[in-house]
């Protein structure tokens, strides 16, 4: 475990909430391994004013400079850039006066869209710095989507790649630009900052509950909500993060994620750094498998995070050996199938251990570290969140194994929770009802108080008179080798209302054949109740997702057979007959 901290960069001393917050973060390293201790331990610091740049980031800054940030380059180790905590600081202060002196003011609104360059963290300390509220977006955004958070973002200041900048072409005005990378008419050189100077002195102190971040939700079956967080629910909120991933002080850590998505400050930015770890940004257009691979083997990762799409690619790829200095390996943003927790400790020997959070939220639920991963599992309530499973239609907490909405017990609010949906209080109020933050996902809680995800409260449904989880199917059929990707949804059915059909993307190699459907829904039977077996199949040549990795289910829902369909018989029918 790090050492206390004792200096502040600016007074010599540290401040109350620095003090609060560095003592929350080594009760939750103290007992890494120990999650019961953790829990009994751990109480969220709550100060009223706080402001993690400038009284964390900075005091750590000033104990010396460590690597804060390994951006990876073209031509292998050497051609990397390394930063280390006292260079980003420094440079971070420049970027907050430079801004200040354009114009940009606390609580303005600032666009932030950007690759994985050293120029995210600097903007985005320096607007923590400032109190400017940042609004994320990924550079592969339409300028319909653009448009739509420069309207409802109420956007002031834009900084985005240079190249990008015709995208915001025939938007709504009322912005400044600033271009990262080079020219572009009309906009301000981010380049210019260079000569503002290095120290920085706030305007006043920082309320804990001012608002930093606006988060779009992915939208996959309406216009994304707008999530806002506070200078406290995600900076000292993801504390529960860096306990799940297993992130201690002097770590490396690569997180798979673009800029522009919660899932990037949560591992690429507030997890790592709350451990003083250093963080490995790797471009998203660099991060085919055997590219990422080669950065775990050559940069010394210990700490790994990445979506399970991309493990998948990995798997098809090849693991290979163990990259020689990682200890823990994690994935989210949408829930691990066995195959794949078995894949990694069989090739590795790690635990790839499954998590659950949202964007409103920071992670809720985990397999921390300390004890064995459990396939299928999204693990238990993580430090400072109190978990109730609650049915939909009655608003009562659900008994012994029953599914129930996963919901955060509001008597005791976890800090890492949204402030709200911004211009929508009818929905913030409906997600805040009854005393708990309902999620909309469902669960159901193990007998050793473990939590197995089922689905999105909307993705379920009944099947010959038997709840269908489309998850736990998908789990079933993953398994099978002549399957790469899979989703269920349900389609009609005479008999039992709905049926679960499956679309399946055939592994490389195996063909979309009757022969193969028949091979996946065998093998997928063997492992599933009668009740619950997948009826009709669909070979597909990709499924349908949003940006950030999730399966559009609505999509595949609403569009009718655009290929062969196999069937399966239906409980009491007679054996299918195949072509």
């Amino acid at each position: 475990m790090t050492e206390t901290l004792h200096t502040d960069a600016a007074t010599g001393r540290l401040s109350s909430a620095a003090e609060e917050f560095l003592a929350a973060r080594d009760t939750l390293l103290l007992h890494r391994t120990d999650l019961a201790k953790a829990v009994e331990a751990f109480r969220w610091p709550r100060p009223e004013h706080f402001n993690w740049a400038l009284d964390y980031f900075d005091t750590v800054a000033a104990r010396g400079d460590r690597d804060a940030l390994r951006v990876v380059g073209t031509g292998g180790p050497a051609s990397d850039r390394l930063i280390g905590y006292g260079e980003l600081a420094r440079r971070s202060g420049q970027v907050a006066n430079w801004l200040r002196g354009i114009g940009v003011r606390r609580g303005d609104p600032l666009l932030l869209m950007l690759g994985n360059r050293a120029e995210v963290w600097e903007t985005m300390l320096a607007a923590i710095k400032l109190g400017a509220v940042v609004i994320p977006t990924y550079t592969t955004a339409t300028p319909g989507e653009i448009t739509d958070r420069l309207e409802r973002g109420e956007v002031r200041h834009v900084v985005a790649e240079a190249e990008l900048a015709d995208r915001f072409a025939g938007g709504p005005g009322g912005w400044q630009g600033i271009a990262v990378g080079g020219d572009a008419p009309g906009w301000r050189r981010y380049a210019d900052s260079l000569t503002a100077p290095e120290e920085f002195t706030p305007d006043g102190p920082t309320r804990a509950d001012d608002p930093l971040f606006r988060y779009f939700t992915s939208g996959t079956t309406s216009r994304p909500k707008m999530v806002e967080h506070t200078h406290v629910s995600y900076p000292v909120g993801h504390l529960s993060g860096m306990y799940w991933n297993g992130v201690r002080p002097g770590d490396v850590h690569l997180n798979i994620s673009a800029p522009g998505w919660a899932k990037h400050a949560w591992s690429s930015l507030f997890v790592p750094w709350n451990a003083e770890a250093t963080v490995v940004a790797l471009d998203a257009a660099r991060s085919t498998p055997a590219e990422i691979l080669e950065v775990l083997r050559t940069r010394g990762v210990s700490t790994f995070c990445a979506p399970p799409t991309v493990w998948r690619g990995l798997a098809a790829h090849g693991l290979g050996e163990r990259p020689p200095a990682l200890r823990e390996t994690v994935a989210a943003g949408e829930p691990l199938e066995t195959s794949l927790v078995e894949l990694v400790g069989t090739a590795w020997g790690l635990d790839l251990r499954d998590g659950y959070g949202q964007t409103e939220t920071t992670g809720q639920i985990g397999n921390p570290p300390g004890r064995p991963a459990l396939p299928g599992s999204m693990g238990f309530p993580l430090p400072g969140y109190t978990v109730v499973l609650i049915d939909p239609e009655s608003g009562e907490p659900v008994a012994g194994g029953a599914p129930g909405e996963v919901c955060l017990d509001l008597a005791d609010r976890p800090l890492g929770l949204m402030r709200g949906y911004v211009g929508d209080p009818g929905r913030t109020a409906k997600a805040l009802a009854g005393g708990y933050y309902r999620s909309g996902d469902l669960a159901r809680r193990e007998p050793d108080g473990s939590l197995t995800y089922l689905a999105r409260s909307d993705d379920m449904f009944k099947s010959f008179d038997h709840r269908i989880s489309p998850r736990e199917l998908e789990d079933a059929l993953l398994r099978h080798p002549a399957v790469a990707d899979a989703a269920v949804v349900p389609v009609p059915d005479p008999v039992g209302l709905w049926a679960p059909k499956a679309f399946v993307v055939p592994a490389a190699g195996r063909p979309a054949s009757a022969a193969t459907a028949r091979e996946i829904l065998d093998a997928a039977s063997a492992l599933l109740p009668p009740e619950k077996r997948v009826r009709v199949l669909e070979f597909a040549a990709a499924l349908p997702r949003t940006t950030s990795g999730k399966v559009r289910r609505a999509a595949l829902r609403e569009q009718g057979p655009r290929a062969a369909e196999y069937r399966a018989e239906a409980p009491g029918a007679p054996a299918p007959t195949w072509p």
